[in-house]
């Protein structure tokens, strides 16, 4: 049993625990098995060794990196400033429409005006639904989505047209 677990722990011992003797070819059998297994290593060596047909004089590394201009981050900046702004305004009329906000009021009829022509272009597609003066507005919901979606097709667009593209190879 004993020579079982040193010839687990050591790959190159035999089943009887013994390591194979050192030379020009080792044999090692495994008589355990219902077949004879036998396992030849042979090392050759010349008497010079030999050198490479051609030196290896370069290697190349492509190195590729992206940049953008510095003017970029404050027209982008700018993009989500204008979208934001769109999609807050929008967002009240929405919140006054729907708790039925009254209409005599000043600061309620400057945001309906402010804001009818963002929404118009999406009056129809759903039905507004009225209960007393509470009216559910699903195209200020519309309108928000649309307008954030073209903000941020507006910011990928304008980070991939200024994007420095570099190459720079470098032969060592």
């Amino acid at each position: 049993m004993q020579n079982l677990l040193v010839s687990m722990c050591d790959p190159g011992a035999t089943r009887n625990g013994t390591r194979p003797t050192d030379g020009k070819e080792q044999k090692r059998k495994n008589m355990g098995d219902s077949y004879d297994r036998e396992i030849v290593r042979q090392e050759t060596t010349s008497g010079e060794s030999v050198r490479p047909v051609s030196p290896v004089t370069s290697s190349r590394t492509s190195v590729a990196s992206y940049s953008y201009p510095s003017y970029t981050n404050p027209v982008i900046a700018i993009v989500w400033w204008v979208v934001g702004l769109l999609d807050t305004l929008i967002a009240i009329r929405f919140v006054l429409k729907l708790f039925g906000a009254n209409l005599t009021a000043p600061f309620v009829r400057f945001m309906y005006d402010l804001t009818a022509p963002l929404v118009a272009p999406f009056h129809g597609i759903f039905n507004t639904t009225a209960e007393g003066r509470s009216i559910f507005e699903p195209e200020s919901i519309v309108a928000i989505i649309i307008y954030t979606l073209v903000g941020w097709g507006i910011v990928s667009l304008v980070r991939v047209v200024s994007r420095n593209r570099h190459s720079t190879t470098v032969v060592d």
